[in-house]
């Protein structure tokens, strides 16, 4: 039986370990932290990911424990300048049934998917720290610190930016750290603000530095996030008060109980390469982010999804498109991430708000030397069906686990595919999926088939 090992237990890794574990491939996912990660970090679930937890079989308890990005209210030199949607709502469409993101601290998102992982009877091996590896045609060995030698198939990289695979590759982290850019992040509550909204805190001199603060769902805590303006300050409850004070205004709110906190450095980079023979890089380990358009840990769980299938498949054409595809998205990515952050810097208060290329809902695999195939590479996009017996589905439901789909529009011959799927117009035979929607979406026309990937996207 193959055997996947993973180090990194966070968003990447454990999407990726679902992902193997549905499909029945032995899994091992090992962390170096002895304890789960207890913060909201990564809190911004962009709505592509949200299709991604859906065929995960997560997506329920992700709504239901997650907030819609709130309303802002912005006080500027102690005044209050009303309130602000940053985030417009979108209406769903048949295509895209969930176009708006939501919030949901990294932490609670972890918790979510471990136990998702648990019900395939795998759980993460914390306080097992990835020592080194080496490895030749047939297999990666690696050590552990716990003193086992483990043998597998693979060995995926998801452990951050500071990662020990990427490192032990000697794979270049290419890109800038700016300590010019700091911030103080954390959980905190606080006293005197409605949690029903965020907040904006700021000077009439720069009202474009100030205080964010962001109703985190499960309690009544903020995600605290302000500029680093003097050295030496620490990351603590004193000092958060402070910076409160100073912006917002004496008395405008007061905090307790800081759960979580961190000093946040400008820190872009992207890896040379993603892959270095049966060793592979994901997430953090590949790319790391500015916060800025919430790409981050969605740009992770993408690296998974994307991977994962393609680890089971295992030819050598299939696992090396991993890195073409995921790495030049994260190129991509990472430009409008550092892009909107050097508008906010710059005073465009447009860059507050996350348009339409930061939902993920637009990534392509397109072949750039043939533009002319304009669907192979492009996300399959949902679409409501009818049964001929009157119930209803929908195309997500016929995508939905670790399978390819073929469909096939109008056919008129049988398929050996295992998991072809033959749509029909209304005016069709009374035994296929009837869907004007469909057909549509796709410009489909009789006779038309296409293959759908495992990760959703038009093969």
């Amino acid at each position: 039986m193959m055997t996947v090992l993973i180090a990194g237990a966070g968003p990447t890794g454990l999407t990726l370990a679902i992902d193997l574990a549905r499909r029945g491939i032995n899994t091992r996912i090992v962390d170096k932290a002895t304890e789960y990660f207890a913060g909201s970090r990564g809190d911004g679930i962009q709505p592509r990911t949200l299709e991604v937890f859906e065929d995960l079989g997560v997506l329920d308890q992700v709504l239901a424990q997650s907030l819609a990005a709130p309303p802002m209210k912005i006080r500027i030199g102690g005044a209050d300048f009303g309130i602000r949607h940053l985030h417009e709502e979108v209406a769903a469409t048949p295509d895209r049934p969930y176009p708006n993101g939501r919030m949901l601290g990294q932490s609670r998102t972890e918790a979510i998917l471990r136990d998702k992982l648990a019900e395939y009877g795998v759980k993460v091996e914390s306080g097992t720290e990835l020592l080194g590896f080496t490895q030749n045609g047939d297999a990666v060995t690696a050590t552990l610190a716990t003193g086992e030698t483990v043998v597998a198939d693979y060995l995926v990289g998801a452990d951050g930016g500071r990662s020990t695979v990427r490192k032990a590759l000697g794979i270049a982290f290419e890109g800038v750290t700016d300590e010019s850019i700091r911030m103080l992040v954390g959980d905190v509550s606080a006293a005197g603000l409605d949690h029903a909204f965020g907040y904006w805190f700021a000077k009439e001199s720069n009202p474009m530095e100030g205080i964010a603060l962001t109703p985190l769902s499960g309690g009544d805590q903020f995600q605290f996030a302000a500029p680093l303006v003097r050295d030496g300050l620490e990351a603590d409850l004193a000092t958060l008060q402070a910076l409160v004070d100073e912006y917002a205004g004496p008395g405008a709110a007061t905090l307790h109980h800081l759960t979580w906190s961190t000093v946040w450095r400008s820190n872009v980079r992207l890896a040379e390469r993603f892959r270095s023979g049966r060793v592979f890089l994901a997430g953090d380990a590949a790319h790391v982010h500015p916060p800025t358009g919430g790409q981050g840990l969605n740009t992770g769980v993408q690296d998974a999804y994307n991977l994962g299938w393609r680890l089971a498949d295992g030819r050598e054409p299939v696992l090396a498109a991993y890195e073409t595809e995921r790495r030049t998205n994260a190129q991509r990515v990472l430009g409008i991430s550092t892009e909107l952050l050097h508008k906010h810097l710059d005073g465009d208060e447009s860059a507050l708000e996350r348009g339409e290329n930061t939902r993920q809902l637009d990534i392509s695999y397109r072949d750039p030397s043939d533009p002319a195939r304009i669907t192979t590479g492009d996300r399959a996009p949902d679409s409501p069906l009818l049964r001929a017996d009157g119930t209803r589905l929908r195309l997500f439901d016929l995508f939905r686990g670790p399978h390819e789909t073929l469909l096939r529009f109008t056919p008129t011959a049988p398929s050996a595919h295992p998991h072809a799927v033959d749509l029909f117009r209304p005016a069709g035979r009374p035994d296929g999926y009837v869907s004007p929607e469909a057909f549509a979406f796709y410009d489909a026309r009789d006779g038309l088939e296409l293959l759908v990937r495992p990760d959703g996207y038009l093969g």
